[in-house]
């Protein structure tokens, strides 16, 4: 199934076009433990040749995505899908083509990819199609050209499926960097600092601390709201509050960004300004808001059914959660208190 040709797209166009005019496709983001995904070459004769994408292929009438899925990766791949999880929804239009002459070779058309991870099959995957794979850490890629469609994906996968979120006020200095270099020998990859109590220079200098003990394990950093630290610090991210997100009317350059979210507004807006991933709270109960009435994990699937983004379960996250959440939809959970607990 190829996504040549194609410009990533807000999703608006393609709603407005007749349904008969979006092309369905299911596509397998297949997955080791250790984060390598697989990759397929286009083969010899056929559009795009030589290019790598990542297997799969249109949805049938009367054919849902999970079933193409199962059946995509059978025929191209002769492996058995066991375990799966749904993932992200995306929208991209395939640009018209000319030849020299000007003749139009294939029209424009939208093309809806439902993405789903693939954890568990049955066999050895093989090139059926006389395609050659490849297994690729996403964030190194040894192989290329990629097809067009393809770099928001990668950068979605480079995401780690565990966030943790600082928590400095409550453990104190000596107990929460002790947890942090444990978590993160024990892998941990993904980190946000928010600690608001702290003034703009104890955070800064917390920042930096945390960001030298992530470096040689090349976990990421996001700095809570502030850009402008966040691009002083040289942090992988932002991190944007609801507040701030639905203040801004375009994405942050040069720096990975994701938002707090709690209703469906602030999830659009994420979405139109193509941020790299979001969280979306309350799940459940959590001392941080005690108020706040928890979502639960049915609510919680209806908001992301369909999202364009990656999206994290945060609020009373356990890291025992993380099966749960993916079984929903979430590409994985944000912790404040548990992530630090016993290690």
């Amino acid at each position: 199934m190829s996504t040549s040709a194609l410009n990533f797209s807000s999703d608006n166009s393609a709603a407005s076009m007749p349904v008969s005019q979006v092309t369905e496709a299911a596509v397998g983001i297949i997955q080791r433990d250790n984060g390598m995904v697989l990759l397929g070459e286009r083969p010899v004769g056929k559009p795009w040749e030589g290019y790598w994408e990542f297997p799969g292929g249109k949805v049938e009438p009367n054919e849902t995505p999970a079933q193409a899925l199962k059946r995509e990766l059978l025929e191209e791949l002769g492996i058995v899908v066991t375990r799966f999880h749904s993932w992200i929804t995306r929208t991209y239009e395939y640009e018209a083509r000319y030849d020299q002459a000007g003749k139009l070779i294939t029209p424009a058309k939208a093309v809806k990819l439902h993405f789903f991870i693939v954890v568990e099959w049955q066999g050895d995957p093989v090139g059926l199609e006389d395609q050659l794979l490849s297994w690729q850490n996403p964030e190194k890629l040894t192989v290329g050209p990629m097809l067009p469609a393809n770099s928001p994906i990668l950068t979605a996968l480079s995401l780690a499926s565990t966030y943790a979120i600082t928590n400095l006020k409550e453990m104190g200095e000596a107990q929460f960097f002790e947890r942090l270099k444990i978590a993160l020998e024990n892998g941990l990859m993904m980190i946000q600092v928010r600690e608001p109590h702290l003034s703009k220079q104890d955070l800064m200098l917390f920042a930096e601390h945390v960001i030298a003990l992530a470096k040689p394990f090349e976990a990421k950093v996001f700095i809570n709201t502030d850009v402008e630290s966040a691009q002083q610090l040289n942090a992988s991210g932002v991190h944007l509050s609801a507040q701030r997100l639905m203040q801004l009317t375009t994405k942050p350059d040069g720096l990975l960004v994701g938002a707090s979210c709690h209703n469906a507004a602030e999830l659009a807006h994420a979405k139109m300004l193509a941020l790299d991933y979001v969280t979306l709270s309350p799940v459940k109960s959590t001392l941080s808001h005690p108020d706040a009435s928890p979502l639960g994990w049915d609510v919680f699937n209806q908001m992301i059914a369909g999202y364009a983004l990656p999206v994290f379960a945060l609020g009373g996250m356990l890291r025992e959660d993380l099966d749960a959440a993916r079984v929903y939809g979430a590409h994985g959970i944000a912790m404040q208190r548990d992530v630090w607990g016993a290690l």
